[in-house]
């Protein structure tokens, strides 16, 4: 059992320093177009082996980047990579919203979406870490079994035959980049890891190549929700049970739990369900990887692995409340910041963000990864493209994590 943490007022003002700095630059990332988070840990990893401070303290700004980060990133998230509204159809779900003129409809949703699942998440961690470590050793040993059956089901979300095609393709190029590129060795100026341009390449690239010759944002209505609050509670509830089925699994991230939990949210919430319940995934996901991380002995996030390999172990008292101090900022961040960058770059030409956004890109991928990493921005990239061009999710393309670790289980 951990000690009971007491907190002096002068280490309680450090925690709270410490945590903020954490929020300042997850915000900053959040905001960041085509920044995943694993690409965020990668970077708390480059600058945490040289901050200043304890080493708990370290992990409690690493901590409350990565939260702030889920809840920020939606922001540009909806803001890039809005189409035409001739193809609002076609779109994804956050988009349509935008393109109706929702979108700081579709902030508020997903500001509640992750503040719930930390509402839920918190209370709930420590039963169902108890019940997952009971079971985690089959787990474990049929983990090939259980990575396979996962991405079967992922498949088997497709509406029609054509795009369940279209998932196979994408789980399998995806699959295939990470069994030829995960381990390859590469070195750039904060580090050597192949994550970083793969990650940017697969979520972030497509997105804003689309981006390139788009309409941009229109202008946005008020933020009036159109769900109640037993709707919006419900389907919190329901992404927040989903990053609980993933905080404990390698390989499965929060956005494959998003598209499982996705057949249950029933089809009369549309648009706003999908953003509702994705944003509690994604939140949760951390809440519950966080736990693992004290209960298996192994991270389950990029953030909690650039915790582990930088910090090691923090202290599960302190890190539960940088989380929780982090999700309230986050949730007010959204709020304060989501409508004025909406605005912001709906006056900028799209095609120069976009391009802007690409470059800034490239570069990250050579400071993680050296020239090789450009050249792996670039092709991820082009299998980034195969999922939305063949009416599939992007979530298949997850098949870069889950594929090596299929093979090697």
């Amino acid at each position: 059992m951990e000690p009971q943490v007491v907190l002096a007022p002068e280490f309680a003002l450090a925690v709270c320093g410490f945590t903020l700095a954490g929020v300042a630059l997850g915000t900053l990332s959040g905001l960041v177009p085509g920044l995943h988070a694993n690409n965020v840990a990668l970077l708390l990893a480059a600058g945490a082996a040289s901050a200043p401070g304890p080493p708990t303290l370290v992990a409690c700004a690493m901590l409350a980047a990565g939260v702030v980060h889920t809840f920020l990133d939606v922001v540009p998230a909806l803001a890039l990579g809005v189409p035409d509204p001739a193809m609002a159809a076609s779109a994804l779900p956050g988009h349509r919203l935008v393109v109706e003129g929702r979108g700081e409809e579709a902030l508020r949703l997903s500001a509640l979406g992750s503040a719930l699942a930390v509402v839920l998440a918190v209370p709930l961690a420590i039963p169902v870490t108890t019940g997952m470590t009971a079971v985690y050793p089959t787990v474990t040993a049929h983990l090939s079994l259980v990575l396979g059956g996962i991405a079967l089901a992922m498949v088997l979300t497709e509406p029609t035959p054509g795009r369940a095609v279209g998932a196979l393709v994408a789980v399998g190029a995806s699959g295939t980049l990470g069994v030829l590129t995960l381990d390859l060795p590469v070195s750039g100026p904060l580090g050597g890891s192949t994550l970083m341009p793969l990650f940017a390449g697969l979520f972030g690239v497509p997105v804003l190549v689309d981006a390139v010759g788009g309409a941009g944002v229109p202008e946005q209505d008020d933020a009036t929700l159109a769900l109640s609050k037993g709707s919006v509670a419900g389907l919190g509830g329901v992404g927040t049970l989903s990053g609980a089925a993933v905080g404990y699994l390698p390989g499965v991230s929060s956005a494959v739990a998003a598209t499982l939990a996705l057949t249950t949210v029933p089809g009369r919430y549309g648009a706003r369900g999908f953003v509702v319940a994705t944003s509690g995934v994604n939140t949760a996901n951390t809440v519950f990887a966080l736990f693992a991380l004290f209960a298996l002995g192994t991270p389950r996030t990029g953030v909690l692995v650039a915790v582990d390999e930088t910090v090691g172990t923090p202290s599960l008292s302190l890190s539960v409340l940088a989380v929780v101090g982090a999700a309230m900022a986050g949730f007010v961040l959204v709020g304060a910041l989501g409508p004025s960058y909406l605005r912001v770059v709906g006056n900028v030409d799209p095609t120069r963000l976009s391009v802007g956004v690409l470059c800034l890109l490239a570069v990250f991928a050579f400071l993680f990864a050296g020239g090789l990493g450009v050249g792996l921005l670039a092709i991820a990239g082009l299998v980034g493209m195969l999922p939305p061009r063949l009416g599939a999710k992007r979530a298949h393309l997850m098949g870069v994590l889950i594929g090596p670790l299929a093979l090697g289980g």
